[in-house]
């Protein structure tokens, strides 16, 4: 995995399912069998409920450890790829995002939850950020190696600067700018997404919002206001257009256009008791 130089996030979550593999049968995988490995889809399938995602994460690894590191290619028919499932993301509006933005359980993760709504970073990308990310001079915050080995330069808003130099100066940050417990380490991706579960529950929503939900919702809005697609396709890092073009769907211009065939009737619809 490291010849091919792929992604410490990727490499950690392919060991951990190899692990997961190797702790339900006790055994290797290299001494396991082609019905062995049959047998462990369908437990993920029907026993554990996994979501299909999860199990396109698995089957990813388990192709990669049986295709590439055991050299067992007769093995990569047995692990057929799981169909995907297209769910719509939550979009919050813009009330909901200062609903929720004031709802954050500290200010720190008010800081984390602005950043990541206003350059729409992922949360791996907001909690790896270090100071020298931060150019104020030329309004930029540069992402270094993200997904896809790629970096990238988002904008630095006027008001998201100045959030940000509020807080270094109640925090005084070093290496990281959100430390962990330990000062050495970046705050972890599961506190933040703890985070956002207790603010949307302290303000009130009704949506279930995830870290990558504000993501999302810096897309639509851009979108809603007008920013040309080719630009939010820069600025969230996608390598395909068509993959920013998913979030035509969602914007208001899109739904909302439409006139309801209910709205061309010639009376309106009333009660038959009245």
């Amino acid at each position: 995995m490291t010849v091919r130089n792929l992604a410490p996030n990727t490499m950690l979550c392919y060991l951990k399912q190899v692990h997961y593999l190797a702790r339900y049968f006790r055994k290797p995988p290299e001494q396991l069998s082609r019905e062995d490995i049959r047998e462990y889809q369908l437990y993920l399938a029907q026993d554990r409920k996994v979501s299909v995602n999860s199990r396109l994460v698995a089957t990813t690894a388990l192709r990669f450890l049986y295709g590439v590191t055991l050299q067992r290619d007769r093995f990569i028919e047995m692990l057929p790829m799981p169909r995907k499932e297209h769910y719509l993301p939550v979009i919050l509006s813009p009330t909901e995002v200062l609903q929720f933005l004031e709802a954050a359980p500290s200010f720190t993760h008010r800081v984390i939850f602005s950043i990541m709504y206003g350059t729409g970073m992922r949360v791996s990308e907001a909690v790896h950020l270090r100071m020298r990310h931060i150019d104020s001079q030329r309004r930029m915050i540069r992402i270094e190696q993200s997904k896809g080995n790629r970096d990238r330069d988002v904008p630095l808003s006027p008001k998201l600067l100045e959030l940000l130099r509020t807080y270094w100066r109640k925090v005084r940050p070093r290496e990281w700018f959100f430390p962990g417990q330990n000062p050495e380490q970046p705050l972890g991706r599961e506190a933040v997404g703890q985070a956002v579960t207790l603010a949307a529950r302290r303000a009130g929503l009704t949506k279930k919002p995830s870290p990558h939900c504000l993501r999302h919702s810096f897309a639509v809005h851009l979108l809603e206001a007008g920013t040309d697609l080719r630009k939010i396709q820069l600025l969230l890092g996608h390598r395909s257009l068509a993959t920013t073009a998913r979030y035509l769907y969602l914007t208001t211009a899109t739904v909302c256009a439409v006139t309801s065939p209910l709205d061309l009737l010639p009376y309106p619809i009333q009660d038959p008791q009245q």
